[in-house]
């Protein structure tokens, strides 16, 4: 019989443990890779709505951003129609980029939520003037998890210096950004390397000028085409979808009624896909 040394002794459990471990491991490791379910398939669906309004749903809920309904707003001013938001079923939210009327239109939120959803606001835009909601405020930069949704309030410039926030949402194997009716700012690049890249960017196009403030200065108070071309680009948005136009002959108000022909000539120059919707349409999701 062969006397075992004590260097050969381990040498021999060594081999030994290093068998038995991978005689134990690899089928349970291989049963487990086998089993492994493959990742889920992208599940949120995404709706433009009237004007701003964006509708994201999910199987378990639905949330909308900047809903808008009262024809009073812009009155003859918008041919759109008024896309019904009620009757959602599930958990339910709305979020306000900010407090004009054609963006915290009470009647569209509460509509919205029913009897028992939630409409998230950024603090620093103040509380909104919508009664009999449930509200909640939310920080800038702070995820807030709404259901199945996560929403995080990130900043945008107003046209009349109110405070104004764009919405970041993550849901159903997705990430998009919706921007009320902002301006060009310099924040975008913080936005694209924290939050970025996006399925979709939301991104008012119209470059309106407003002329009922005073002294008048003929410069665009929302975000022209081109801008939002370049925001795309710098966020890293795989597609636009243009909000905020179509408005004509409002007093006071005139925006480019060229937005959408120059969205098509900018995202060709620069390969940005866009998608030109009707209120009502269903994004398709580009791969």
């Amino acid at each position: 019989m062969k006397i075992l040394t004590p260097k050969t002794r381990r040498e021999f459990l060594r081999t030994t443990l290093a068998i038995g471990a991978g005689a134990l491991l690899a089928p349970r490791f291989g049963a487990l890779a086998a089993q492994s379910p493959a990742p889920a398939a992208p599940s949120l669906r995404a709706q433009k709505l009237t004007w701003a309004g964006v509708r994201l749903q999910l199987d378990s809920g639905s949330l909308f951003l900047d809903p808008l309904i009262n024809k009073d707003v812009w009155g003859d001013g918008l041919k759109d129609p008024m896309i019904p938001v009620g009757g959602a079923s599930g958990d339910r939210f709305v979020l306000v980029t900010h407090r004009h009327p054609d963006h915290c239109d009470p009647e569209a939120i509460r509509q919205a939520l029913g009897s028992d959803g939630t409409l998230v606001y950024a603090a620093q835009t103040g509380i909104p003037n919508v009664s009999g909601v449930k509200m909640r405020a939310a920080a800038m930069y702070e995820p807030v998890l709404l259901g199945d949704f996560t929403a995080t309030a990130v900043p945008a410039v107003d046209g009349y210096g109110d405070p104004q926030v764009s919405w970041i949402v993550t849901a159903g194997g997705r990430r998009i950004i919706h921007c009320g009716d902002t301006l060009w700012h310099g924040a975008w690049w913080h936005i694209g390397r924290q939050y970025g890249p996006f399925d979709a960017a939301f991104l008012p196009i119209n470059g309106a000028k407003f002329s009922w403030r005073k002294p008048v200065t003929d410069v665009p108070a929302v975000m022209t085409a081109e801008q939002a071309v370049a925001v795309a680009v710098v966020v890293g948005a795989r597609l636009v979808v243009p909000i905020h136009y179509g408005v004509v002959g409002a007093e006071g108000y005139a925006e480019d009624i060229h937005a959408v022909d120059e969205l098509r000539h900018f995202a060709r120059q620069r390969h940005v896909d866009i998608e030109i919707l009707k209120p009502g349409d269903w994004v398709a999701w580009r791969a």
